[in-house]
Order: C-alpha cells, then sequence, then structure tokens
C-alpha cells in the first residue's frame, strides 16, 4: 500500500495513513502501517494511533528520543489535533464541547463506554460546525485527550454518530451510498520538536469523503 509521507528528517516521519490500513497488529496481522514504515526505518515507533479506518495525519518516531519526546507532549496535551468528521443530524449550536470519561466495558465485550466527568478516564472533545446538510452536519473536532475511539463514542453519546460508524451507529441509521467506512480524517497536526522548532502539518479530505459530502443536500 502506497503511504504518503508528508514530511520527513532524521528523527521523524509525518504520514498522511490512508483509511483500511492498520496501524499495528492486533493478533497476527501483516502489512501494517507499523511493518510498513519498519521496512523503511527499523529504529521507527509508533507514538499515536488512528482507527483503521479513519484517515488522516500521523506522526512517526524514528528513534527512542524522539519517541519520549513525543510521548511526553501527547500525556501532557501539548500536542494539537483537528479532524473533520460527518455525523448523523444538525445541531443547535454551533460550537460545543463534551466531557464525559471513557472506559471499556466487559460486559459489552470490550467496547467503550461512558460516564460523568471524574469517573473513570477523563476525556474531552470540542466540536464546531463547518457545513450543514439535510440530515447531517460536518464539524472539525479537537480532542484535548487521546482515549481509544475517543471522538467516536462522544459524538454518539450526544446523539451525533459518525456517518459510516458501524460500531457505535443507531440501530436504524440511514446509511450513505457509496460510503464504506466511517466519516473520520486527522486534517491537522501540530506538534514541537525537541529543538524548538513548531511543526504543523494540514491534510485535505480524500477523495472518497469528497465524494460522500458532494452527494448529499446542503443547507444553505
Amino acid at each position: 500500500m502506497n503511504i504518503p509521507i508528508i514530511y520527513e528528517d532524521n528523527d521523524v516521519i509525518v504520514i498522511d495513513k490512508p483509511a483500511g490500513l492498520l496501524a499495528h497488529p492486533v493478533t497476527d496481522e501483516k502489512n501494517t502501517l507499523i511493518d510498513l514504515i519498519k521496512e523503511k526505518c527499523p529504529t521507527a515507533q509508533l507514538v499515536h494511533r488512528l482507527d483503521k479506518d479513519t484517515s488522516g495525519l500521523m506522526v512517526i518516531a524514528k528513534n527512542e528520543k524522539t519517541y519520549e519526546w513525543l510521548k511526553s507532549q501527547f500525556l501532557n496535551r501539548q500536542i494539537h489535533k483537528k479532524y473533520l468528521a460527518l455525523v448523523i443530524g444538525n445541531f443547535k449550536d454551533k460550537k460545543g464541547i463534551i466531557t464525559k470519561s471513557i472506559s471499556k466495558s466487559r460486559k459489552r465485550g470490550g467496547s467503550q463506554t461512558i460516564s460523568p466527568i471524574g469517573k473513570m478516564r477523563e476525556a474531552i472533545t470540542r466540536y464546531e460546525v463547518l457545513k450543514e446538510y439535510k440530515d447531517h452536519t460536518l464539524l472539525e473536532v479537537s480532542p484535548e485527550t487521546g482515549r481509544t475511539h475517543q471522538i467516536r463514542i462522544h459524538l454518539a453519546s450526544i446523539g451525533h454518530p459518525l456517518a459510516g460508524d458501524e460500531k457505535y451507529k443507531f440501530k436504524r441509521q440511514a446509511k450513505i451510498d457509496g460510503l464504506n467506512r466511517q466519516f473520520l480524517h486527522a486534517s491537522y497536526l501540530q506538534f514541537k520538536m525537541s529543538n524548538g522548532n513548531i511543526k504543523e502539518f494540514q491534510s485535505e479530505l480524500p477523495e472518497e469523503l469528497n465524494k460522500t459530502l458532494r452527494s448529499l443536500c446542503p443547507l444553505n
């Protein structure tokens, strides 16, 4: 699989991950993202992850020192990420913040669950409406924490699951013709290198997601 490299130096590789590519092996999968990157750089380590069916920007450390440096920024919420997300329904307010903790549930076979903030693992997600369609809304989403499936869980928890999301969808959620994965794209990434330089990257929506938007009926 062709993995677009957006930027590379002696310490990092920034890629634009295509949808359908698993970031790392869960069981015995081969040709995952880290497998392919290690063919180019054997010392590479994943600093963060995107779901298999989420596309967009990822930074990968090429050495242990850089890995620890970037990991500390993620833990201290110093790395800025933005996503483009198409969700079911329309919003009354154009901006909002979701503050609900996330934890795994043994009863639900490992699926994520939510609870009021202060219990389990804190999770914070900000969102802003970019464009409204009949029955759908395009959002810019900024997670301040990095829990597993955070954006998908949080948006579903307020009644607006991602279009195409099979795991957290409503029972009778209508499908969009031609959309074969969740509509979630990591479009912006900013972090600081150990020398103090700020690195900033942007990624446009993949064509299959643009095609989905063109198929919808705008409200305005």
